[in-house]
């Protein structure tokens, strides 16, 4: 009986700490003030470099020597592991046994846009997973014309008409 006791007053214990403060909240209409932020603004902006998914990406920047820079910089942390310094897919991870990423230099990504380059880093294309968690937008572009620095320095032909 004791044990009956004890399980229902801990049952009404758990019930009385119970509320509806989650379910009772005030409603805000939109663009009301609220008195959640100092200014009374109802709502707050994105951070810097965030792009909602259906809106179009930033529009590829004009070719310049700090963008280069910004690129190879980028191009050190995110894309030589698996790619190699000159982009012949020799990384690091090959060496220990992942499968070897193509060779930047080929003509099909010679050919490539500068637009679908992008696209690959963003959303990841075969085994490469998607860099847009992690690379802003703006390094995306940059990475890309590095890429194309990158293929002209092996190449020698990298394809101008197709941007960057």
């Amino acid at each position: 009986m004791r044990v009956w006791r004890a399980i229902a007053l801990a049952a009404l214990g758990l019930l009385a700490a119970c509320d509806l403060s989650m379910r009772k909240q005030r409603r805000y209409d939109t663009l009301a003030s609220a008195e959640l932020w100092a200014d009374g603004a109802a709502a707050r902006h994105a951070p810097d470099d965030t792009v909602a998914q259906d809106q179009p990406t930033s529009a590829q920047p004009p070719v310049t020597a700090a963008l280069l820079a910004r690129g190879r910089e980028r191009y050190a942390i995110y894309c030589i592991p698996c790619h190699g310094e000159t982009g012949r897919g020799d990384g690091a991870i090959v060496q220990r046994g992942f499968p070897p990423p193509p060779d930047l230099a080929r003509a099909d990504l010679r050919q490539a846009s500068a637009q679908q380059l992008y696209d690959a880093i963003s959303n990841g294309y075969g085994l490469m997973y998607p860099f847009s968690d992690r690379v802003a937008p703006a390094d995306r572009w940059a990475i890309v014309a590095y890429l194309r620095a990158l293929q002209l320095a092996r190449n020698g032909d990298a394809n101008p008409g197709a941007g960057a």
